[in-house]
């Protein structure tokens, strides 16, 4: 069953660009271009802590969602919105710094929470832009990528809470953009 769950997982990080890109091509979706590149360089650094500290079948969560954000990442260049601040190249060098410690101290742990943390900073960027400009974003996209996260929570199957950290962080931050879309439309 984890592994159903953890299968699950994947299929909906994958899925979840499908409607995002579909609206990226429509020029109807912008994606924050800081944020999808502070999370492909970070999706990349989870997964890897991840597989470090024996996670296995909710590694499909990680794994579907760095190659998810990658693709749009790369379609940002041409079609998003923004660019690389200051705030935006601090975060980056913050990952580079997470790396390093990792390296230095070979604890996959820190390098996780130290994932979550300056990811939350990306999120911020997203979450900001789409209570602003609520259209600019495809609610679908979120709503599928916060559920691929609680179904990599049920695929961790015991409690352990560095394993259940960055599922459960994935849950909070996607339906945390689903409220700021859905507080912007109302209010705009």
């Amino acid at each position: 069953m984890l592994e159903f769950f953890g299968y699950t997982s994947a299929l909906l990080s994958i899925i979840m660009i499908f409607p995002y890109v579909k609206d990226i091509y429509r020029l109807e979706t912008k994606p924050e271009r800081g944020s999808w590149f502070i999370w492909t360089v970070l999706g990349f650094i989870a997964f890897f802590s991840q597989l470090a500290k024996g996670v296995t079948n909710s590694l499909w969560l990680t794994g579907g969602q760095t190659a998810s954000v990658l693709i749009i990442s790369l379609l940002s260049i041409k079609y998003g919105y923004g660019g690389l601040e200051k705030r935006d190249l601090r975060a980056l060098i913050g990952a580079g710094i997470g790396l390093i410690l990792w390296y230095l101290t070979r604890e996959a742990s820190f390098a996780l929470i130290f994932v979550i943390l300056i990811d939350s900073i990306g999120t911020l960027l997203t979450l900001i832009k789409a209570y602003k400009d609520p259209g600019s974003e495809t609610l679908s996209t979120w709503i599928i990528s916060g559920t691929s996260g609680i179904f990599g929570v049920l695929a961790i199957g015991s409690f352990s809470p560095i394993l259940l950290a960055y599922p459960l962080y994935i849950v909070l931050a996607n339906y945390l953009i689903v409220g700021a879309i859905l507080i912007g439309n109302r209010n705009n």
